[in-house]
């Protein structure tokens, strides 16, 4: 598999329970890349990973604790 359609998976598969694994693999995937034009088809994964590790540490951060 390309590194791009790799992203795109990792992105397609993502949860909450692997996010920061997911976007570790994702970046170590892109530098990977060797055209820009590869990087700009890989953006808007990397982008949407980004996203979704911020959501869900700020839902999590809102969650009341219990004791």
């Amino acid at each position: 598999m390309n590194p791009v359609a790799e992203i795109k998976a990792i992105y397609q598969q993502a949860t909450r329970a692997t996010i920061a694994r997911d976007l570790e693999h994702a970046i170590a995937l892109l530098k990977t890349l060797r055209t820009e034009e590869e990087r700009e088809r890989a953006a808007v994964y990397m982008d949407g990973l980004s996203q979704m590790r911020s959501e869900w540490k700020a839902t999590a951060a809102s969650r009341p604790k219990s004791s």
